[in-house]
């Protein structure tokens, strides 16, 4: 699809959303990824402000990270050091496990701030995309 951000291509296996992609990718032939396809452009058209699609989470310390990302509602924000204090890890650690998330925008790592400023974004753009999607979902005015 072709989203404000540029191009996105979604990949399922075994029955859940596997990836995010920031280029162009098949045309999407099963019901789940037409389905993820759908989701997004409602997301991007702000007609969506939660994504219902089987989402696959990862395992172990990753999967703790990207579920309390998934938590955190549309339009709010939180910091490293809020997720660090709720899993008991170091928010480095959840910076590092922010940076690897697989399904960016279905998993909203850009909701994850700093304790003074945005942090990183490791997607297509970075800090600018992660700019653009807090005022998508209007949480700008935490940005100032």
């Amino acid at each position: 699809m072709q989203s404000p951000l540029g191009p996105i291509s979604v990949t399922e296996a075994g029955g859940v959303i596997t990836a995010l992609h920031w280029h162009t990718g098949p045309a999407p032939e099963s019901p789940l990824l037409i389905e993820a396809i759908h989701q997004l452009t409602a997301y991007f058209d702000r007609r969506l402000t939660r994504f219902d699609l089987p989402l696959d989470f990862g395992h172990g310390f990753s999967e703790q990270v990207r579920r309390a990302m998934a938590a955190i509602p549309y339009g709010e924000t939180r910091q490293y050091g809020d997720l660090a204090k709720e899993i008991g890890a170091p928010a480095q650690a959840i910076g590092q496990a922010c940076g690897a998330n697989p399904l960016p925008v279905l998993i909203p790592c850009h909701r994850i701030l700093a304790a003074k400023g945005l942090g990183g974004f490791s997607a297509k753009g970075g800090v600018e995309s992660k700019v653009f999607l807090l005022k998508l979902e209007g949480a700008a005015s935490l940005l100032i």
